[in-house]
């Protein structure tokens, strides 16, 4: 009996053992399974992207942007490759590390290399993050002469924008600037990245998503340091679309030269269809200095500059337009009858207006002069006069009518709309009802009115071409080099000038006068074989009471001196080019400004000096 008992005993024994193995055994391969599950379906597409992401990597092939060609053909905006470095961390041990060590052999600081590491980390997996852009040839040997101490370390080439003009019509061409976080997140920059570069100013910003191409895609087998050992497969990427300006290379060139260490602006446009032929706004900048790296001295330098170099004056500066504004108070009194080609007044050098004096510009007077002689002239007593008749709003009925007091639309940001004084204008900026005296002062250019370059060019551009104004055009057309596609930009009628033909030859007689009469205040501008219509104008800068005493304009302070003025265009009969010209703080605008416009139109016209 006892051994029978013992019998039982044992068998349980061995049976609990059993059991107690058989659970082991089966929670262990439980275990077993679900981690196996965790890592091969839960898991499985992450850890199979960090595997393949070991030795197999796709790489972004940056596009380069579209050329830009003046009118003719010449290039003026390319790319050259720039060779950067970056740093993949994963492949690196200790990324700080091989970063000091980089920033050692470039002699770079290394401060800002860490700083760029930092800024981009917790980024995605494998993601070069860039380091520095557009090394040397030196430089780039002596990273390939350390590559195996500077694990995950890389040399990419990619195109970088090249200005080859530099300064010349930076205004109008612009300049890029790395694209930021936000912009990156908008939405507006499809197929971007950290680091890449977008417009920032000029053409280079409004056509922005024409001039940017579309990314390629490389296949690369990497090592172990994260270093190509082979190019599985390249889809190339596609470059960015060629444009074409209106602007003609030549012209801005010899425009450029002669506003030498001058300060102002220059327009000028094609009348017969807006293009606009040239752009200058001085003082000017590099915009190759945006692309390549500014130092931080070089930037406070540009902001800091008192005449603002990177302000297109063109566009975004507001003068007096001075004389040049006798053209609308000519044609308005024509247009209402106040005065008649034969319709004389008398100018003694001043003009009384209630008990105030009002003087023109030659103090000893021009004597009893009709509408062509007043222009020719520009006698302020025989506008003074034509002004208070018409008053300060049907003046500015008329500029309004001439394009004055609004942006002309070019294709440019932050245009400014110039100013058009009225009575009610006055009094809700001011509080202050109108004084008769202000019109006088508006009649001739003066007081409230506020002009740009580009409005003038328009204005004299419609005055030439029989009254129409055309939005200025500066790309003439798009060529798609991928697809060989061309979209040519038509021109834009943007309105009439409000005067009849009448009207417009008797103004244009009153201009041709200005340069070819024997007493025209542009005789400067006469071209030997091309007739030529003009306007001068002297935009004062300060009141008179508020200059010094002197008459010799070299004593006068530089920041006290009129701006000068010069408006024109030619051929009369068949015009082809017209120009305004604004020359900050130059005095008479025949002297100063009139050369410069003489210029441009005999280089555009083909004129031989």
């Amino acid at each position: 009996m006892q051994d029978n008992y013992l019998k039982t005993v044992d068998t349980d024994w061995y049976r609990h053992r059993l059991s107690g193995s058989v659970i082991f055994v089966l929670a262990f391969f439980l275990i077993l399974g679900a981690r196996l599950y965790y890592l091969q379906v839960v898991k499985g597409a992450e850890f199979r992207r960090l595997s393949q992401n070991n030795c197999v990597r796709l790489r972004s092939i940056p596009p380069p942007r579209g050329l830009i060609f003046d009118r003719t053909g010449r290039l003026v905006v390319d790319n050259r490759p720039s060779f950067n470095v970056s740093i993949v961390p994963e492949d690196a041990d200790d990324p700080d590390r091989v970063v000091e060590a980089l920033a050692a052999h470039l002699n770079e600081d290394v401060e800002i290399l860490l700083a760029r590491l930092e800024a981009r980390r917790g980024g995605a997996l494998f993601k070069p993050i860039l380091l520095k852009r557009d090394l040397s040839r030196d430089s780039v040997a002596v990273v390939e002469a350390h590559k195996l101490d500077l694990p995950g370390v890389i040399i990419t080439v990619e195109p970088m924008r090249h200005y080859i003009e530099e300064e010349r019509a930076c205004h109008l061409i612009g300049y890029l600037g790395e694209i930021s976080e936000a912009e990156l997140n908008s939405g507006d920059y499809p197929e971007t990245r950290n680091g890449d570069f977008i417009g920032r100013f000029g053409i280079e910003k409004s056509y922005e998503a024409d001039f940017r191409g579309k990314p390629g895609r490389k296949q690369v087998q990497v090592n172990a340091l994260g270093q190509v050992t082979r190019v599985l497969k390249t889809i190339p990427a596609q470059p960015g679309k060629n444009s074409y300006l209106a602007l003609d290379l030549a012209l801005q060139r010899r425009a450029e030269e002669m506003f030498q260490e001058k300060v102002g602006a220059a327009v000028a446009l094609d009348p017969a269809n807006g293009h606009v032929l040239a752009m200058v706004s001085r003082p000017a900048f590099d915009p190759n200095a945006f692309v390549e790296g500014m130092s931080t001295e070089a930037w406070k330098a540009l902001a800091s500059n008192p005449f603002h170099p990177m302000r297109n004056k063109a566009i975004q500066a507001q003068y007096p337009p001075g004389s040049t504004y006798k053209i609308i108070t000519a044609a308005a009194g024509l247009e209402e009858g106040v005065i008649e080609d034969d319709t004389q007044h008398f100018c003694p050098g001043y003009y009384r207006y209630g008990n105030r004096t009002y003087r023109c510009w030659k103090r000893g007077g021009h004597g009893s002069v009709e509408l062509i002689q007043a222009v020719a002239q520009s006698c302020d007593v025989f506008f003074y006069k034509v002004g208070e008749q018409l008053g300060v709003d049907v003046l500015a009925e008329y500029a309004g009518g001439f394009g004055l007091g609004r942006p002309t639309g070019v294709d440019l940001d932050n245009e400014v709309s110039g100013l058009v004084p009225t009575q009610a204008w006055k009094l809700r900026k001011v509080g202050v009802p109108w004084q008769g005296g202000e019109t006088l002062s508006v009649a001739i250019g003066q007081g409230f009115n506020l002009v740009t370059p580009i409005q003038m060019a328009s204005l004299v551009a419609a005055v030439a071409n029989g009254g129409v104004i055309y939005k200025p055009l500066l790309v003439e057309r798009i060529e798609d080099v991928n697809t060989g596609e061309v979209a040519v930009i038509e021109s834009q009628d943007v309105g009439r000038l409000p005067v009849s033909d009448e009207t417009l030859e008797r103004v244009r007689k009153g201009l041709v006068a200005v340069v070819d009469s024997r007493r025209g205040t542009g005789r400067i501008a006469d071209i030997a074989g091309v007739s030529v219509a003009g306007k001068t104008g002297t935009a004062q800068v300060v009141a008179m009471g508020e200059r010094p005493d002197t008459d010799e304009e070299e004593k006068t302070p530089f920041r006290f001196r009129d701006h000068a003025w010069f408006v024109a265009f030619a051929p009369v009969k068949a015009p082809r080019i017209a120009v305004a010209v604004l020359v900050e703080h130059g005095g008479h605008g025949g002297s100063t400004a009139g050369p410069i416009a003489r210029e441009m139109m005999e280089t555009y016209l083909g004129v031989e000096n």
